[in-house]
């Protein structure tokens, strides 16, 4: 199956009270997936816990066993979630010629977000829920990693809007909930996708008449956009008697409306974003550095950034960054090859029709390129855009993104300190090491990006 199958959408319509519809017929299993993605913007860190603990009690009812008994009733279910800037509903039920779950799921749909149903009760063990999965949260190296490449790249301040500490949940009263719920559940600027095995005009038609009592509201927050990535020095995080090391690095990259971001994604695939890449073939493949090697593009609205990861051992640690340099350098002075470029041309289209052969997969893509900018048909021309870009496209964004003076970022190790400190110390501001961990100073040099 092609792409170009399956992801042109059907319906793409604004209904009067501002929200945004997107419906994409998919027949490959009876079943229809929801994503409803509501802004909900963080701008002060308390917002945070706000935002996630409306989340958890959005779905609370005070008649939530009958709710349970239809959602089950037609292989139903409805959960929601959030993050930095949006509140998502996902949820998905029988369609085709079974049982037509679709009007069920709508209703329960419209119940969450026509008032908020939550009992004053059920939010004490709610709070406490959360509070206990938060906690694990942040007991995750990989969660602390991440909370401490957001400090180094944008602040305190921006990087308390992701995860809330769940000190901060006593403070969020039932009242407070209510009028989040009351501000920033509306449809203006939200956006409801469904996908699979549906009608397109008979599930429009139904979304219309279960929603049309939603009101439009004043309008809606957004979490503002991160501050530009700059390059600079790395930063250390100790971590006492942690096995692993955690290497995250980051700088600028496009958005995705940029019409160069094609050529940005095939060189971010050649340099670490799949397993034939250059990033994983030396670091994993050839020297056994790091557990995990990988490079990616986080896309937000109307911004761009590169994040390049490794997680070793502690012994591994310069050795692994002395890498991560290497190829960095490399990389803007021998960009990919036509070959290399052909490959992750096919990585791309091949993984992206494979993904989206789930409808539920589909239905929270076209969601997220709604939200940055670029619209549902952009999975439709996927194959015919990657085929567009040439090597000197490629060439040209691989020189101008991956200077490693571009990119700062942090160590989160046991020592991590005198690590990162040995490895300034190390450096002589020239390297121009292969990427082989064989620089000049013994592959244990230290990469002071910036």
């Amino acid at each position: 199956m092609e792409v170009t199958d399956i992801v042109l959408p059907d319906v793409d319509t604004v209904l009067d009270n501002g929200l945004r519809v997107v419906v994409v017929r998919t027949p490959v299993v009876p079943l229809v997936e929801l994503r409803l993605v509501v802004p909900c913007g963080r701008t002060v860190p308390r917002d945070a816990a706000r935002s996630e603990l409306l989340a958890a009690c959005l779905l609370h009812h005070h008649e939530a066993e009958r709710i349970d008994r239809e959602l089950a009733a037609v292989g139903g279910e409805l959960r929601a979630g959030t993050d930095a800037r949006r509140l998502i509903l996902s949820g998905f039920a029988l369609g085709g010629d079974a049982r037509d779950g679709l009007p069920v799921l709508l209703d329960v749909l419209a119940e969450a977000l026509l008032g908020f149903g939550c009992p004053p009760g059920a939010l004490a063990h709610e709070r406490a829920a959360l509070a206990e999965r938060l906690r694990v949260a942040w007991s995750h190296p990989a969660a602390v990693a991440r909370a401490a490449l957001q400090r180094h790249r944008f602040g305190d301040d921006f990087a308390a809007l992701e995860i809330p500490d769940p000190a901060q949940l006593p403070a969020v009263a039932f009242e407070d909930l209510r009028a989040l719920h009351a501000s920033a559940v509306r449809p203006a600027g939200s956006v409801l996708v469904l996908t699979g095995d549906l009608d397109p005009d008979r599930a429009l038609a139904l979304v219309e008449a279960a929603l049309k009592c939603w009101p439009r509201g004043r309008g809606f927050a957004r979490t503002p956009g991160p501050p530009p990535v700059r390059g600079g020095r790395l930063r250390p995080y100790d971590r006492p008697g942690a096995v692993q090391s955690h290497i995250r690095l980051s700088a600028r990259a496009l958005p995705r409306t940029d019409p160069a971001f094609p050529a940005l994604q095939l060189a971010d695939l050649a340099f670490g974003g799949y397993f034939a890449s250059r990033l994983v073939d030396n670091l994993r493949e050839r020297n056994g550095y790091a557990y995990t090697a990988r490079s990616g593009i986080d896309s937000a609205p109307g911004s761009g950034t590169l994040v390049v990861e490794a997680d070793t051992s502690t012994a591994s640690t310069a050795a692994a960054l002395a890498a991560i340099r290497g190829e960095l350098h490399r990389f803007v002075r021998q960009p990919p090859s036509a070959a290399e470029i052909d490959a992750a041309r096919r990585y791309a289209i091949g993984s992206t029709t494979t993904a989206m052969a789930s409808p539920g997969s589909l239905a929270m893509a076209v969601a997220n390129l709604v939200e940055v900018g670029v619209g549902p048909a952009w999975l439709h021309e996927q194959a015919e855009r990657l085929g567009s870009v040439t090597m000197r496209h490629v060439m040209a964004v691989a020189r101008k993104f991956y200077d490693f003076r571009a990119f700062t970022g942090v160590v989160v190790a046991d020592g991590a300190s005198a690590t990162v400190a040995g490895l300034v110390a190390g450096d002589d501001g020239d390297d121009q090491g292969d990427g082989d961990g064989d620089d000049d100073n013994g592959g244990h040099g230290g990469p002071s990006f910036g």
